[in-house]
C-alpha cells in the first residue's frame, strides 16, 4: 500500500488530461443509468479494499465541518460546540470550517478514527464515488483519484465500462 500510495499522485497526474476529457464528456451527457454504476463499483471496489490499510484521506487532507458535525462531535467530547471550533478547526479562505492541522487530530496510530461514530459527514461520503447526480461532482472526484486509491480504481474501471 506504501508503495501505491507513493506513486498514486503521479498516476493521477498522468491521467488527468485524459479523465479530464472523459469527465467532460460524461457532464455533458450523463448516461441514464450512471448513478447505479457508480453505485455498483463503489460497492466493488470496496468489498476489496479496506480504508485502514490506507487513510490517505486522514493523513493528507482534512474535511469540512458543517454546523451539525460541530454540535454532534463536540457533544460527543463532552465540548461545547465553540470550544471545539476553537481547540481543533480554523476558518478557511471559503469560510469553511476545517482542520487546524492534517493529519487529523482524531487519527490513531493504527489508522482508526477516535471520533468514527460521529464523523464528519464529509468524511462518512468519502471518496464520494458513489454520490448521487455523480456527473456534477467530477471536479471532486478528479483531485480524490491523487488521494485515494480506490476513487483511482473506481474512475479507471469506469472508463472501461462506459461508451467512449
Amino acid at each position: 500500500m506504501d508503495e501505491l500510495l507513493k506513486s498514486l499522485p503521479q498516476l493521477a497526474k498522468d491521467k488527468n488530461k485524459e479523465n479530464k476529457k472523459f469527465f467532460a464528456r460524461l457532464k455533458k451527457r450523463p448516461p441514464k443509468h450512471l448513478d447505479r454504476l457508480m453505485q455498483e463499483l463503489h460497492d466493488e471496489e470496496f468489498e476489496r479494499t479496506d480504508c485502514l490499510d490506507c487513510a490517505n484521506c486522514c493523513k493528507t487532507t482534512g474535511p469540512l465541518f458543517t454546523n451539525a458535525d460541530i454540535e454532534r462531535i463536540a457533544k460527543f467530547l463532552k465540548m461545547k460546540p465553540q470550544q471545539f471550533v476553537e481547540k481543533y478547526l480554523r476558518v478557511d479562505e471559503d469560510k469553511d470550517h476545517v482542520l487546524q492541522q492534517v493529519p487529523c487530530t482524531f487519527l490513531d496510530s493504527d489508522n482508526y478514527c477516535l471520533i468514527y461514530e460521529v464523523r464528519p459527514k464529509a468524511c462518512r461520503e468519502y471518496p464520494h464515488t458513489d454520490r448521487k447526480n455523480f456527473h456534477q461532482i467530477t471536479n471532486l472526484t478528479l483531485k480524490n483519484t491523487a488521494i485515494c486509491p480506490a476513487a483511482f480504481r473506481i474512475v479507471e474501471e469506469m472508463k472501461k465500462r462506459l461508451p467512449k
